[in-house]
């Protein structure tokens, strides 16, 4: 009997994430894929996530608009409520056999917490993971209202099982972002012209350059114009060819915007060329020949583990968070930064680390959507 299979989509890393999960729900016979698409990833401002989808040949089944502007602790939550209010309509609607929700953003919250109310088993993508911020506490809390856990690494399934969820409930499938490194991996060559796009200089990427993902911290959200002005002038005095991509929709990332757009308009800014999204197997190709990645995006830590890319990572964010031998961290201090970045540009390449996965998450996920039982009943299981 074909399964509903419901997949909400609440942001550009987000649609990364699951991309290759999708392709083989729609895939399988024996399942009937309904994209739910909302918050940031409708939205011009955040990269338009939602044409890289439609360009990609999946069909939306709903548009959730829910996001309110500001980028503060009260916007999320308000946002949230807002996401709980539309995603019940949604359901009601599509009448899904199963929700999907992926990760940690705090949009998540909302298609958990109506699922679960609803009656509708939910299962999550990549909970049982540590970090810093607020995407701890909404993990967790989305693991406690899931019904099938589908989990990246052996900790975290260990995590899982060890908030008294049922281990049979607990499924280690990888990382599907993986899936799509490891295509990369396969066919790293790159004929995207990416200075069609964006803001700035076109730069000579033909020799060392950088990619730059910094994202505000919800619990310090207070510092992002400062933290993300340290990064600027750091980058900016390597003299580096460098690539910045926009930040997620977070509390502070309203002051991370501004730091950015003060310092597009008060510095020279020569070497840095500012985006707001690529479709993910051109943003993974550009990563994959640079010579490293700085900032606090997970990609730094799970994709770049796998091809071998250097990283610096700043600050709190992905604090915890299990690692290969790729990433080095630092604090957002300008000459901290430059210290960190040189050491990794001077090692080059790592060998690259499966710590994610091996490139076969989606297939597993959609299988498992497909076969196990469904069940809305949980009871703690020590």
């Amino acid at each position: 009997m074909t399964r509903k299979v419901a997949v909400v989509v609440t942001a550009r890393p987000s649609y990364a994430r699951i991309k290759t999960a999708l392709a083989a729900m729609e895939a399988h016979p024996d399942i009937e894929l309904q994209l739910v698409v909302a918050a940031s990833a409708l939205l011009d401002r955040y990269g338009s996530a939602s044409t890289v989808i439609e360009n990609d040949g999946f069909r939306i089944a709903s548009r959730v608009f829910m996001l309110l502007e500001g980028e503060t602790p009260q916007t999320s939550a308000i946002t949230t409520g807002l996401g709980l209010v539309e995603m019940a309509t949604v359901f009601a609607n599509l009448e899904p056999d199963v929700v999907v929700t992926i990760a940690d953003r705090f949009e998540t919250l909302a298609t958990a917490t109506a699922a679960a109310l609803m009656n509708i088993p939910l299962a999550h993508i990549q909970g049982g993971e540590v970090t810093g911020s607020v995407d701890e506490k909404v993990r967790h809390a989305v693991t406690k209202l899931a019904d099938l856990h589908f989990v990246a690494t052996g900790m975290a399934r260990e995590r899982v099982i060890r908030m008294g969820e049922d281990s049979g409930r607990v499924f280690m499938t990888g990382c599907p972002s993986i899936d799509l490194a490891a295509k990369v991996a396969l066919d790293p060559e790159n004929g995207f012209d990416p200075f069609a796009f964006g803001v700035g200089p076109t730069l000579d990427l033909s020799g060392p350059y950088l990619v730059v993902m910094q994202h505000p911290v919800t619990t310090e959200h207070t510092l992002a114009r400062e933290q993300a002005l340290e990064s600027l002038y750091a980058i900016e005095s390597m003299g580096f060819p460098a690539l910045w991509f926009w930040p997620n929709p977070d509390a502070g990332s309203d002051g991370t915007s501004k730091a950015i757009r003060w310092f597009r308009e008060h510095e020279s800014s020569a070497n840095i060329h500012f985006f707001r999204n690529f479709p993910p197997e051109t943003f993974l190709r550009l990563l994959n020949r640079c010579s490293c990645i700085i900032g606090n995006s997970s990609v730094a830590i799970r994709e770049c583990a796998f091809l071998g890319v250097p990283a610096v990572n700043l600050g709190t964010r992905q604090e915890g968070r299990e690692r290969g031998c790729n990433v080095l961290d630092a604090p957002h201090d300008r000459r901290e930064i430059c210290l960190a970045v040189k050491a990794q540009m001077a090692h080059g390449r790592f060998a690259p680390d499966p710590v994610y996965g091996d490139g076969r998450a989606g297939e597993r996920i959609a299988e498992l959507l497909a076969r196990v039982p469904l069940s809305v009943e949980k009871r703690l299981a020590y």
